[in-house]
């Protein structure tokens, strides 16, 4: 059985991202000349298999009811069934193109890149062809296998939960027709081609030697990229700058932030492919980043305002948690202290001070919070993977050398991100217009938009 070509850089033999490289092989036809996995040898185990169902379980509280719940007790009374609706279509839009041409352009192709398949995979599987109950995929662990569809349904949430983060950059003003074009666009034109570039073995950046263990360039700085973008094109909310704009439960938004932070040990942990040591040790981090994320910006948000939020906590949670998404399972837990003390602090200016200064309406922070928390998680990575610092990297491992793979990382996530939704948007306010009419977004979009109300009174 032929297997992946490991990273540049060495690692013990639980890596997660070696671990990835491997699994994702086995997305590649049986009969392919560029096959990579053997079909029905090696061992199913059924804990590994156990936990990535729990896993993929999981990620799907994130989004449901998680951010939607978390969303929509931000925004105005008014408007917050048409967040729940965004949310939840979106994830049935994306689950259909996920198996119809997501996963095979994600990945398959050939695994020593080259060309276009650098950059995107074929339609080798397109409509699940060949993925079977028969098919397997390997883990890193040598006679380890997972069925390939347990992968299929993993990556699928992971799909879904990348263009519903989008959606709180234009709240409370976007057509409901065009925020749904607009995420089928995105997620075929922006994510698959970034979830090809970073996790498949033949993908430029898994070539390059970035690394990204559970989403961090993949998920959060392209949806943050694509938020703040999109918000920009769009324009901001009537009386944006103005009129206070309360969030209207916060309740909701710290139940949902809560089932995110529990659904995000299946996105962090699960990402490990097997349940074993460095499973546990992604889920320690993804315990403690958020944590001391948490503390740092409210003290902060404290200092600086006078009083610390119950919304500034949940948000230095989630902050943390995207940030230590790229590095859960290559530093160690003092490493993800450090991360989310970072984050906390470094998003918090985001949103209170970069997002002042620059006077764009991102609208819930998808930017201050995934895009930066991303881009801090990203860079930081390179920094405490080393082996001196706690981290999982081999003995040859360089801090500055890894920290520009990083960069380059981030920087492609940006550009490509961010031309591609701008793209799209300008040829969506062309084609379908980008906002409801004023008097529609002064009578809330529940009423205007879906026929009903999320309050009776």
């Amino acid at each position: 059985m032929t297997r992946y070509r490991p990273r540049p850089i060495p690692t013990p033999p639980t890596s997660a991202m070696f671990t990835l490289a491997l699994l994702i092989a086995g997305a590649l036809p049986a009969a392919a000349q560029d096959t990579v996995v053997a079909m029905g040898t090696g061992s199913v185990d059924k804990g590994d298999v156990t936990w990535m169902l729990v896993s993929t379980i999981l990620v799907v509280t994130m989004i449901l009811p998680g951010l939607a719940l978390f969303y929509g007790g931000l925004v105005r009374a008014r408007n917050m069934l048409s967040v729940l609706m965004q949310v939840f279509t979106i994830f049935c839009v994306i689950t259909l193109l996920w198996v119809i041409y997501g996963y095979s352009l994600a990945f398959t192709g050939p695994e020593a890149g080259g060309g276009v398949a650098s950059f995107i995979g074929g339609l080798d599987k397109a409509f699940l062809r060949g993925v079977t109950l028969d098919s397997t995929v390997a883990t890193f662990s040598d006679g380890v296998r997972l069925p390939e569809l347990s992968f299929v349904a993993f990556q699928l949430t992971f799909a879904c939960i990348a263009p519903a983060l989008i959606v709180g950059g234009v709240v409370e003003r976007m057509k409901f027709s065009a925020v749904l074009v607009f995420a089928v666009l995105w997620f075929t034109f922006a994510y698959l081609p970034m979830a090809h570039l970073v996790w498949y073995s033949g993908g430029a950046l898994f070539r390059l030697g970035a690394l990204d263990f559970a989403g961090g360039t993949v998920v959060h700085i392209n949806s943050g990229v694509a938020a703040l973008v999109a918000a920009i094109m769009v324009g901001p909310r009537l009386g944006f700058g103005r009129d206070q704009m309360l969030p209207h439960n916060l309740t909701f938004t710290m139940i949902g932030g809560c089932l995110l932070w529990v659904g995000w040990f299946g996105f962090n942990a699960g990402s490990n492919l097997e349940a074993n040591a460095l499973t546990v040790q992604a889920l320690l981090a993804t315990l403690v980043a958020p944590a001391a994320a948490a503390l740092a910006w409210t003290l902060a948000e404290w200092a600086y305002r006078g009083h610390p939020s119950m919304l500034g906590a949940v948000s230095g949670a989630v902050a943390g948690l995207v940030a230590i998404t790229p590095a859960a399972g290559t530093v160690g837990t003092m490493g993800a202290l450090v991360i989310g003390l970072a984050a906390g602090l470094i998003c918090l200016w985001a949103v209170v001070g970069l997002k002042r200064t620059l006077g764009y309406d991102d609208s819930l922070d998808v930017f201050g919070i995934h895009g930066v928390g991303g881009i801090v998680g990203a860079v930081l990575t390179g920094v405490f993977a080393a082996p001196g610092l706690g981290g999982f990297a081999g003995e040859a491992f360089s801090i500055g050398a890894q920290v520009a793979k990083q960069l380059i990382g981030v920087g492609v996530a940006v550009l490509w991100s961010g031309a591609v939704s701008a793209v799209i948007l300008v040829g969506l306010r062309a084609i379908l217009g980008l906002r409801v009419t004023e008097n529609d977004e002064r009578e809330g979009l529940d009423l205007t938009t879906h026929g009903e109300r999320a309050y009776s009174n």
